[in-house]
C-alpha cells in the first residue's frame, strides 16, 4: 500500500511523467562524450589564405616650383612620405622652364601626409590630386630628364622649332642633357664644341634649336653628357661664358 502512495506522490510532483508527450522535441541535455575531434564543416579550411589587396597608388601635381627647384628639394620637403627620385617627374614648357612636378605616392595616407607637410613647411607650393594619365604622359629618362611637352613625338611638325621631334626625343632619351641659351643665330655645332672645351660630352649629340618667331634672333642648343656630375661640372665652369660675344646661360635639365 505504501508503494502505491509513493508512486502517486511522485507522479504528482513530476509533470513530465504525467504527460509523456511534453518530452518530445526537448533538446538532449546530455551528449555522449567522444575523444575524436569534431570535423570542420565541409568546404572550409582553417588555413585558408586571404590575399591582401595591393596598395593603391595616388598621384598629385605640385605647382609653385621655380627653375631652381630640384627634385631632392621636394624629397626633403616631403620627408616621411616615402618618396624616391623615381616618384618625382618634372614638367617643362616650350621654353624649357619647369611648370610643375608630378608625384607618385604609395598610398592615400602618404598623399594626405604630404598635404599636411606642405601646409606646415612649404606654403609656396600647392599639391592637388591628379589623374594617373598625367603621370604616364610625362616620360623620364634615367631619372634625369624628360621630353618637354612641345617635343613629344607627334604626327604634326614641331611647333616653334625647326628641329625634328624624333631627333629631339632621341637626344633627350640619353642620360643627362644641358640647355644652352643665348646663342647667336649663326652659331654652328663647332662653335658649341669650342665653348664647351674641357668638358666631357658627346659632340655628336649637339642639337641646335631655332625659335621661328621673327623677333627672336637667338638659338638654343641641347647637349648630352655621360652623367649628371659631368653636366653639373659644365654648368659650374661654363655658365655665363661668351660665345660669339653673346653671354650664354646653361641649365641642367632634371
Amino acid at each position: 500500500m505504501w508503494k502505491m502512495n509513493f508512486i502517486a506522490n511522485a507522479n504528482r510532483w513530476n509533470p513530465l511523467l504525467q504527460n509523456p508527450r511534453r518530452t518530445q522535441g526537448l533538446p538532449l541535455l546530455i551528449r555522449p562524450l567522444s575523444t575524436e575531434a569534431e570535423a570542420p564543416p565541409q568546404g572550409s579550411s582553417p588555413d585558408t589564405f586571404v590575399p591582401t589587396p595591393p596598395s593603391v597608388l595616388v598621384y598629385g601635381r605640385l605647382v609653385g616650383i621655380t627653375k631652381h627647384t630640384l627634385r631632392t628639394d621636394i624629397l626633403n620637403l616631403l620627408e616621411g612620405c616615402n618618396l624616391t627620385l623615381q616618384d618625382v617627374k618634372v614638367d617643362y614648357n616650350r621654353d624649357y622652364l619647369p611648370v610643375g612636378m608630378m608625384l607618385q605616392f604609395g598610398s592615400r595616407d602618404a598623399f594626405e601626409h604630404a598635404i599636411k607637410e606642405i601646409g606646415k613647411k612649404g606654403r609656396l607650393y600647392r599639391l592637388e590630386k591628379a589623374d594617373r594619365s598625367l603621370w604616364d604622359h610625362l616620360r623620364t629618362y634615367d631619372g634625369k630628364t624628360r621630353v618637354p611637352s612641345v617635343l613629344r613625338l607627334k604626327a604634326q611638325p614641331l611647333a616653334g622649332y625647326n628641329a625634328s621631334p624624333s631627333k629631339t626625343c632621341a637626344l633627350l632619351k640619353r642620360r643627362t642633357c644641358i640647355l644652352l641659351q643665348g646663342l647667336a643665330r649663326g652659331t654652328l655645332p663647332e662653335d658649341v664644341e669650342r665653348f664647351l672645351a674641357g668638358c666631357e660630352f658627346d659632340s655628336s649629340s649637339i642639337l641646335l634649336l631655332n625659335r621661328q618667331a621673327p623677333q627672336d634672333h637667338m638659338r638654343r642648343a641641347l647637349v648630352q653628357f655621360p652623367s649628371q656630375l659631368q653636366a653639373m661640372n659644365a654648368f659650374i665652369t661654363k655658365n655665363r661664358g661668351f660665345c660669339h660675344n653673346n653671354q650664354i646661360s646653361i641649365r641642367v635639365l632634371k
